[in-house]
């Protein structure tokens, strides 16, 4: 991943793996975003979602949740309202950033393309996806942003761009665009969110968001 944080508005993602994260000492540190993971397919709920989705507004971040996929267990609809009903909805009250459908290679497979594609066919992963964004969406009025990265989107859903003319993107990149901008997933052109280190000043992963304070201040309200 790159080594120099790109152009954009500073943030991160977390989960269990960073236990209750030290907000104010976050906040402090220039971060004005912050992703924490809420769920798992249909059985688990990270237990530090509360306190770290809590503690991240208290300290003015905006801050949203977000939802680790797992095709092979559980239908995309199924997992959505399992979200949603587990922090993973949208308000539009100015701190809470659209839900997010993080996608990606299989961490618990077999090390090919089968396994990583969750043992699905591009037509069968798209209906998925199809299933999760559109249960989100009728349930709150914004379409969740999806965290993925080319090779597996363009690879496990063979380049789908119906999902993309709806949903915002971010971008995880890949080894070989290390040390510059991420390459692009059919069908987006530009992403929202941009994970480019694994580890830096904040906590966890470390993000930005492609554009000003009062675009992140829209984007969070939806307008």
């Amino acid at each position: 991943m790159n080594a120099v944080a790109p152009d954009g508005l500073p943030g991160l993602d977390v989960s269990h793996y960073q236990n209750t994260v030290n907000w104010p000492a976050v906040a402090a540190k220039g971060a004005k975003f912050a992703y924490m993971k809420a769920t798992e397919s249909t059985t688990y709920r990270d237990p530090t979602f509360a306190a770290n989705y809590a503690g991240s507004a208290n300290a003015g971040l905006k801050r949203g949740a977000y939802h680790f996929g797992l095709p092979d267990k559980a239908s995309g609809g199924d997992q959505a309202r399992f979200f949603l009903a587990n922090g993973g909805g949208w308000v539009g009250d100015g701190k809470t950033l659209p839900p997010v459908l993080d996608i990606e290679y299989n961490p618990y497979s077999t090390a090919d393309w089968a396994g990583w594609c969750y043992n699905r066919t591009p037509e069968q992963v798209t209906a998925w996806l199809t299933d999760f964004v559109t249960t989100v969406h009728d349930a709150v009025g914004r379409w969740p942003v999806i965290y993925t990265t080319r090779g597996w989107w363009n690879h496990c859903t063979g380049s789908n761009t119906t999902i993309p003319a709806n949903s915002p993107l971010w971008i995880s990149p890949v080894a070989s665009d290390a040390g510059g901008p991420p390459g692009m997933p059919a069908g987006w052109t530009a992403y929202t969110f941009y994970q480019w280190a694994k580890s830096g000043t904040f906590p966890g992963d470390q993000d930005v968001f492609a554009g000003t304070i009062a675009q992140l201040a829209a984007f969070a309200a939806g307008s």
